[in-house]
């Protein structure tokens, strides 16, 4: 072998590395923040952690893909992910990784899963386990109203 194919074969095994398989195809999350926000940086980088593929876009404005995404208005937060394969899911703000996992792993019939606005101690918002607050179902289409899908802290 030359030192140029055993280069190439080397490289070829990082990007191979680099890139999501099929199998995790279904944990690769799209995340929208504005590129200044440092509680959308600790949730992104905590989601990461907890094994997801995270690809993150930052945008000035996030209201065409809230808007896109049929996210209510009183279930807004400062950002928006989209996660899945063939199916897209909705997450909106700072949802619990409890909630993440339980939905990837029930798959109910809804658009996505919501914490509206920026509860103190949730994951972002100098997370506390105990901290109390409501993560939200989005029906299947825009039209139905949010439901309660969880409660934190108790």
């Amino acid at each position: 072998m030359t030192k140029f194919t055993t280069a190439f074969l080397a490289l070829a095994g990082l990007l191979t590395l680099a890139v999501p398989t099929q199998a995790d195809e279904e944990k690769t999350m799209t995340v929208y923040k504005s590129p200044w926000c440092g509680c959308c940086e600790v949730w992104t980088e905590a989601v990461e952690a907890a094994g997801y593929w995270v690809v993150v876009e930052d945008l000035e404005d996030l209201s065409s893909i809230k808007q896109q995404a049929g996210i209510p208005d009183d279930m807004q937060a400062c950002h928006t992910a989209v996660i899945g394969n063939d199916r897209k899911y909705i997450i909106e703000g700072h949802v619990p990784l409890e909630a993440i996992d339980k939905w990837m792993t029930e798959r109910p019939d809804i658009r996505g899963i919501a914490v509206p606005g920026m509860p103190e101690g949730s994951l972002g918002m100098g997370y506390d386990p105990s901290a109390e607050y409501t993560v939200y179902s989005l029906g299947v289409t825009p039209s139905h109203a949010p439901e309660v899908y969880m409660t934190t802290g108790r």
